[in-house]
């Protein structure tokens, strides 16, 4: 069976992505590989603790972090979000998914908490980007490739929010993205703390997540990779540079993608996951909190609707749950999610495995790329 470093160098030696790093932990058995570089022009070797923009894999943390509030008590799964979100009160929804956008009727019901965690709250990517109630996503609301500095505050982002309709009715389908982002400022309004400050707090100080933030500060930029995309001749070209976007604190901190972190601290939250909420003796969420979020919520047509987005999976709180085997590497239960950046972490309980790719290449579109592939492969023994 080829090892790990193989696996990953065989991309990188490829030229498809400047390097690297992987983690497979079973128990007390972890193996991490850092392969190539941190940027093309080889500055520095990739390393363990080398720093990346996690994009999606953020949505499982601040999923998480709804919990923790649910558990405080301060909200409910079927709680409306009217009293913190009062921009989302009386929402409108477009008459159908092809309709204008000033062909509306009024929600049938109100959005609740549920429908944020997962992702049917009526925002947000459907398959098909054609649609005119998703344009408003990308121009006004800077969804899609994280790009941190360019997003306004929480208030006029809201604002912003409350003036494009739905597009389906609250619970109806799933929609990519937008519900994490909005789970980021309920989160705030609920807890009465910066995004930030709540996280720090209550998930990556616990965990001993110390890499892990928003923003980069400078005496840690050394350790941060480069970014890149795909340019029209398949070559690499730059997206964002260690003193780029995440260099300094955004206006608008991202619950759908704009975590940085290091392979180390994300087997550190999934490994909390895979333990039923608990890590270093210390309880961060209960078990059963922890069976909701790892619990596929959607029905059939949901799951069959969403496209290439979940390629036939599922989705619980903030990530995707594998339902049944379609490829090798499906294995059922397992949960996690993918960044748009080029990175993954799952939590298998079957097999009591975590697994974490970070990468630095932009994802051309919602299909897994076949690094992924390939290192998930690995990981199960296919």
């Amino acid at each position: 069976m080829t090892n790990l470093h193989d696996t990953l160098n065989a991309h990188v030696s490829s030229g498809s992505v400047p390097g690297a790093v992987g983690l497979v932990a079973r128990g007390d058995r972890v193996e991490v590989q850092a392969v190539g570089t941190v940027d093309v022009e080889g500055t520095s070797p990739m390393a363990r603790d080398s720093i990346f923009r996690i994009a999606s894999v953020t949505k499982p943390v601040i999923a998480a972090a709804v919990m923790m509030l649910i558990e405080d008590g301060l909200i409910a799964l079927d709680d409306p979000v009217d009293p913190w979100l009062p921009e989302l009160a009386s929402p409108s929804v477009v008459r159908t998914p092809a309709s204008p956008l000033d062909d509306m009727v009024p929600a049938i019901r109100p959005i609740t908490v549920f429908d944020l965690l997962t992702s049917r709250a009526g925002h947000g990517f459907p398959s098909d980007f054609s649609l005119p109630a998703v344009a408003p996503l990308f121009s006004e609301l800077k969804q899609g490739p994280p790009q941190p500095q360019l997003v306004p505050a929480p208030d006029e982002w809201m604002a912003t929010l409350s003036r494009i309709p739905l597009l389906h009715q609250p619970g109806e389908a799933w929609l990519y993205n937008t519900s994490s982002d909005i789970q980021g400022v309920l989160i705030s309004r609920v807890s009465g703390r910066r995004l930030p400050e709540f996280l720090a707090e209550r998930v990556f100080e616990p965990l001993g997540m110390v890499d892990t933030a928003f923003a980069v500060p400078a005496d840690k930029l050394d350790r941060f990779t480069s970014y890149y995309r795909t340019d029209p001749a398949g070559g690499l070209e730059p997206a964002d540079a260690p003193d780029g976007q995440w260099s300094k604190p955004a206006a608008f901190p991202s619950g759908a993608g704009g975590l940085v972190s290091t392979v180390d601290d994300c087997l550190a939250f999934y490994g909390m996951l895979l333990a039923e909420g608990t890590a270093a003796d210390r309880r961060l969420l209960t078990p059963e909190s922890v069976r909701q979020m790892t619990t596929n919520h959607l029905t059939p047509p949901q799951r069959e609707a969403s496209g290439l987005f979940l390629e036939g999976m599922g989705w619980g709180f903030g990530g995707s749950v594998d339902v049944e085997p379609i490829e090798s590497w499906n294995v059922p239960g397992r949960y996690g999610w993918v960044g748009g950046t080029g990175t993954a972490a799952y939590i298998t309980p079957s097999t009591g495995t975590v697994t974490v790719l970070l990468s630095q290449l932009e994802m051309a579109g919602p299909s897994f790329p076949p690094l992924m592939r390939d290192f998930w492969r690995y990981a199960t023994g296919a």
